[in-house]
């Protein structure tokens, strides 16, 4: 939310070091067809208020939503470059973004088949990698963590 953002401490002292929160860069976001609409503001909104630049790959059976978010993010004058949408299927789109040398993170969401060929992709650039397979990838965050 809103008001997590504004609280969230980008540049903080922890005893003797100093924490800086920086954007990661250019971040590969490939979402499912189901719940379109979710799955891609889970991934954008948290990568805008980060500071990073994002390539959006929407699932090809359910494109439409992310095309109408791309035309209001552009309508709220977010600048040209911060929010790309490309459209096509994971075979050919999704296999080069999660190789391009130039993507810094990929995140994916979708099928232990599809992470596992995003995983092979991206290792040759040692990027990041976050991915959900299946439902399967709950995380618990304890308080104090």
């Amino acid at each position: 939310t809103l008001k997590a953002l504004n609280a969230f401490q980008f540049d903080e002292q922890i005893g003797r070091a100093r924490v800086v929160h920086e954007p990661l860069g250019v971040v590969a976001m490939i979402t499912p067809w189901n719940w379109p609409l979710n799955q891609v503001t889970a991934k954008v909104a948290p990568a805008l208020a980060a500071g990073d630049t994002m390539i959006l790959k929407p699932s090809e059976e359910s494109p439409g939503c992310a095309v109408i978010l791309a035309e209001i993010l552009d309508a709220a004058g977010v600048p040209a470059g911060v929010f790309n949408l490309v459209n096509g299927d994971g075979a050919g789109v999704g296999s080069a973004l999660s190789a391009h040398p130039d993507v810094d993170m990929v995140s994916f969401t979708g099928s232990t088949r599809a992470g596992i060929a995003i995983a092979q992709n991206a290792a040759a650039t040692v990027k990041r990698v976050h991915q959900e397979l299946g439902g399967k990838a709950a995380n618990l965050v304890i308080e104090g963590a």
